[in-house]
């Protein structure tokens, strides 16, 4: 399996997703400098979580403009497999590869915390193993909003890749951390090769950390 890796500065999970692909695939992804203008082929390009340049401005904002990030769109517009994972995802949002915003937690705090979240989607190759996940959130901004029309449309066709529900998989206002609009915890482009969520699945790959539902997403792109 050939994946990347994207490294901004102030990532503070590649690493964690690059030990993450590596046991679960057995071959470790290459890491690419955000200043990198070309990617190999590739299987899977991560976009990891972290504080991109400080979260100054606007969360994945100025991130969004690096070389890489042009690289990134033409491989998913391409077909190639791409996951936003917290920071990855707004800048995902960032770039228009995937619709709506991410704004401050209707806590206005920021929270980190174990949740459970299951798929709304079975049938793209992130969500196939239809299960009530558990793993870690870390995010000021991760409440999920976007217009009527935007979400009209995702729901149409079928993009919504998770939602925030309870152990037993019961989606309430109770089971969302942060205010997202309809519980949503994650998105798919159109296409459905393009991923973006807020919790950390890298973070919950092994027992050891208290969970290892998340190998499943990356599971989905190696089978």
């Amino acid at each position: 399996m050939k994946s990347h890796v994207i490294v901004f500065p102030g990532s503070n999970c590649d690493r964690d997703v690059a030990v993450a692909i590596e046991s679960i695939s057995g071959s470790a992804p290459e890491m690419v400098w955000h200043k990198n203008t070309s990617i190999a082929e590739s299987d899977l390009i991560v976009v990891p979580g972290g504080f991109s340049y400080g979260d100054y401005l606007r969360c994945g904002a100025i991130a969004s403009t690096s070389p890489v990030i042009n690289e990134v769109i033409k491989k998913a517009k391409a077909g190639v497999p791409v996951i936003g994972i917290c920071n990855g995802f707004q800048i995902l949002i960032e770039t228009s590869l995937l619709d709506g915003a991410l704004i401050r937690n209707n806590s206005l705090s920021f929270i980190c915390k174990d949740i459970y979240i299951k798929p709304e989607n079975t049938s793209s190759i992130f969500t196939k193993n239809n299960i009530v996940a558990k793993m870690p959130i870390a995010h000021n901004e991760g409440n999920y909003f976007a217009s009527t029309d935007t979400i009209k449309k995702i729901k149409d066709h079928d993009q919504i890749a998770f939602k925030y529900c309870d152990i037993n998989g019961v989606v309430s206002e109770e089971s969302n951390p942060n205010g997202s609009l309809d519980n949503i915890a994650g998105i798919l482009n159109d296409k459905k090769n393009v991923l973006g969520l807020m919790p950390h699945p890298e973070r919950a790959v092994e027992l050891s950390l208290g969970s290892d539902d998340g190998k499943h997403i990356f599971e989905g792109v190696l089978k």
